[in-house]
């Protein structure tokens, strides 16, 4: 598939994850702002509106500025990575997992110019985990398999593409 259709596709997928993210936010901010936790499986899950200034964990409260910064520079990163990696099926779910992981990013960096705050609301009650939200699972699952994935499944070399060094790497190769 040639590299332009391919990089369209990221930007649909791009659109669906944020659409999908900002959807589930505003139905939090409408059904479970100023409400009781609603419970989907009684002591293990529920829906509890939270508006979390900080970063995961609630940390770094108030950070507003640094937030936004770190994300665009992720997402630049992302984007030169999307755009230099060569047009191969092998590379097909660093695609999807760099997607996932910006889709992420946008979503919170939205709430975050937007409101000032993330809009957070699935908690794990059963193992007492902080309160999340559809963005985050994007950047937590593909951050996981993105690791994993580069130190079992790829090799060194599948990153030849990311090297400033290309033409001489090509030479010795």
């Amino acid at each position: 598939m040639k590299k332009s259709v391919i990089l369209i596709l990221d930007f649909i997928f791009l659109l669906v994850l944020v659409a999908c993210d900002q959807i589930t936010k505003y139905l939090a901010v409408i059904k479970l702002k100023d409400q009781p936790a609603f419970n989907i499986i009684d002591g293990v899950l529920e829906f509890n509106y939270l508006e979390n200034k900080g970063a995961a964990f609630g940390m770094l409260q108030n950070q507003k500025f640094f937030f936004v910064f770190v994300a665009v520079i992720f997402l630049g990163v992302i984007i030169y990575v999307l755009i230099k990696t060569p047009e191969n099926k092998k590379y097909n779910s660093l695609h999807i997992l760099l997607t996932m992981i910006a889709g992420g990013a946008i979503g919170n960096m939205i709430d975050r110019l937007r409101l000032d705050y993330v809009v957070d609301f699935i908690y794990f009650v059963l193992i007492n985990f902080p309160i999340f939200n559809v963005a985050d699972i994007y950047v937590t699952l593909a951050t996981v398999i993105l690791v994993i994935q580069v130190l079992f499944i790829y090799k060194d070399n599948d990153f030849y593409f990311l090297s400033f060094k290309q033409k001489k790497f090509r030479e010795l190769n």
